[in-house]
């Protein structure tokens, strides 16, 4: 097996693993809230990322965006 074809494989994997991850978020109706915020986007991508093990019992959420940027020192 050529690298150039072993490359093509892990591109359909990685791409059938995140249609599987995307049918997961569909199912769970998380693209009918209309509240957009950064819990709602971070969950999303991580049950998206997760893919095929949201079936597994994994159920990713995002809580808390708090994110706190240092300031620069003067």
């Amino acid at each position: 097996m050529t690298l150039r074809r072993s490359g093509g494989i892990l591109s359909v994997i990685v791409l059938i693993w995140l249609v599987i991850g995307l049918v997961a978020a569909v199912q769970r109706d998380y693209f009918k809230d209309s509240d957009a915020n950064c819990a709602t986007a971070g969950t999303i991508a991580l049950t998206i990322v997760a893919g095929p093990l949201n079936y597994a019992g994994v159920n990713p959420k995002v809580e808390d965006c708090d994110v706190r940027i240092p300031e620069p020192s003067e």
